[in-house]
Formats: structure tokens, C-alpha cells, sequence
């Protein structure tokens, strides 16, 4: 039977060792998200895949906050992120550092997330939106491509954070593959 490993056994980093460490060069977006439990779930993902940072926009919560803390378990001070107030500059200036920018968004035109991760950029930014509204209109316009997940049963949406998860691990996956060849 296989027995559990301890902390010890992990050899987890600190946080000071976690932010000299390199990062994948891929950076989360949230556009408007409103519980503050997902943006702390995005960040304990984020800091789970050792992703570059996170942009918090418009009506997201931003750290230090106890809601956030609560499911990030002090992610939020391990990865790095910054505030945009408005979605479009923060896509915007992402574009103008060399990332590709995604929206994660069901679009007539969206590809999955497994074309996406075989196609992968060395620099990708992914932009996932509002509990009910999703990806803004006029964000998902000026991002290279929509990335869909498939889903198969009755409901049309993720919870986002789940979302964020399947996403980040997926790509991640492809961005470390890249980096070793």
C-alpha cells in the first residue's frame, strides 16, 4: 500500500526560494472575476505550475485579503501579479511583450485546449473572465484565439477556477516539454 509523503519528504521551496526560482513563461489573466475563492484557488494553481504571474482586472480582489487567503494557502505571496483596472490594457501590454494572448472563452472560431498546447508559444498569456459573463466581447477581439475545453455533458460552463486548473496544468505541461528540447 502506498503511504503518503511528508511535507519534509516533498522538498518543497520557500517562499523567498520560489521567487528567485524560473518560471514558465505563461501568465493568467482574470477579467472581472468576482469571488475572491477563485482568484485564491487561481493562485495556489499558479503557484502549483510555477507559472510567470497573474493579472488581476476590473472587479477582481486583489491580495492581501482573507477570502483570497483562504484557498490560496499563501500562494498570493509567493507568485508574483499586478492590478489593471481595465482588462483591455493589461491584454494590451501583455501583446506588446511578446506574449500570445489566449481568451479561454467558447467561441465559433475556438480551438481546444489540445490544439492549443501542440501549437504552444514560448510566451503565453491566457485571459479566463467573470462567473457568469465569461471572457468580455471586446477582450476575446483583440486576443490571437479562443481556447475551448470540450465538455460533453448537460452544463455549458467550469467553475473558472477549475477552468484555470485544467488549463495552466495542460500547457504548463507543453511549456516545460519545450523548454527541454
Amino acid at each position: 500500500m502506498s503511504r503518503k509523503l511528508t511535507s519534509a519528504e516533498m522538498g518543497r521551496m520557500d517562499v523567498a526560494q520560489y521567487r528567485e526560482a524560473d518560471k514558465l513563461p505563461l501568465v493568467v489573466v482574470l477579467d472581472n472575476v468576482r469571488s475572491q475563492h477563485n482568484v485564491g484557488a487561481v493562485f495556489r494553481t499558479a503557484d502549483a505550475m510555477r507559472i510567470e504571474r497573474v493579472v488581476l482586472c476590473g472587479i477582481c480582489c486583489c491580495p492581501p485579503n482573507a477570502e483570497i487567503h483562504k484557498t490560496a494557502l499563501g500562494a498570493e505571496e509567493s507568485v508574483e501579479w499586478s492590478y489593471y483596472k481595465d482588462t483591455l490594457e493589461a491584454v494590451r501590454a501583455l501583446q506588446a511583450e511578446g506574449y500570445t494572448v489566449y481568451a479561454v472563452e467558447q467561441a465559433h472560431d475556438s480551438i481546444t485546449l489540445e490544439e492549443a498546447a501542440e501549437q504552444i508559444c514560448p510566451k503565453t498569456a491566457i485571459v479566463l473572465g467573470h462567473e457568469v459573463f465569461g471572457v468580455q466581447q471586446e477582450v476575446v477581439d483583440i486576443c490571437t484565439q479562443c481556447i475551448e475545453i470540450p465538455q460533453y455533458g448537460t452544463k455549458h460552463s467550469m467553475n473558472v477556477s477549475v477552468t484555470a486548473g485544467i488549463v495552466m496544468y495542460r500547457l504548463a505541461s507543453s511549456l516545460r516539454r519545450e523548454t527541454r528540447k
